[in-house]
């Protein structure tokens, strides 16, 4: 499974699940955090469309979230509404 950092968008290679102390190989992020969860979704209350009772203030920074599974579609780019056109299709199956 390859998972695109969220950060630095450098492809990583995953072998096994993330644990909570990896960090990416390019840029020393932190890989088990919202922004590479495949169900991080700034519309959403909270960010996320699981129904999470915690709330997770600094969604780059590694955490406990029981939810968390790996996002498998590339990471968006912030502010590109072609990019946000895609997941919303990606979403809805077009």
């Amino acid at each position: 499974m390859t998972l695109q950092c969220w950060k630095c968008r450098q492809d990583i290679e995953l072998e096994d699940k993330i644990m909570r102390g990896d960090t990416c190989p390019h840029c020393g992020t932190d890989m088990r955090c919202c922004y590479n969860c495949r169900f991080y979704d700034p519309g959403h209350h909270n960010q996320c469309r699981e129904n999470i009772s915690e709330y997770i203030e600094d969604r780059g920074r590694a955490n406990f979230c029981s939810a968390f599974m790996v996002r498998t579609e590339p990471a968006p780019e912030a502010g590109d509404p072609e990019a946000a056109k895609v997941m919303l299709d990606a979403l809805f199956k077009k």
